[in-house]
């Protein structure tokens, strides 16, 4: 009989930022992942200064903006 084991890998974002119409997330593996703020209204609403107001959540699992009331998990945004 063949089993193979398969290992969860975790990846977390390191850091985030904005350009004019994307949210970059780094993440703890190396990669950077990219999406567009309009799939996220909270954020394409938002001022540049509430944007860049977040902190990170469970060690990177998230991200969460206090003023927005939004938050973002990494595993939401790689499904993406």
């Amino acid at each position: 009989m063949n089993t193979s084991a398969v290992r969860a890998i975790t990846v977390l974002a390191t850091n985030i930022y904005f350009t004019i119409d994307r949210m970059h997330v780094q993440l703890s593996d190396g990669r950077e992942i990219s999406v567009p703020v309009e799939w996220f209204p909270t954020l394409r609403s938002a001022t540049d200064e509430q944007r860049n107001n977040w902190r990170l959540i469970g060690n990177g699992v998230g991200i969460h903006w206090e003023a927005l009331d939004e938050d973002i998990s990494v595993e939401g945004l790689l499904r993406c």
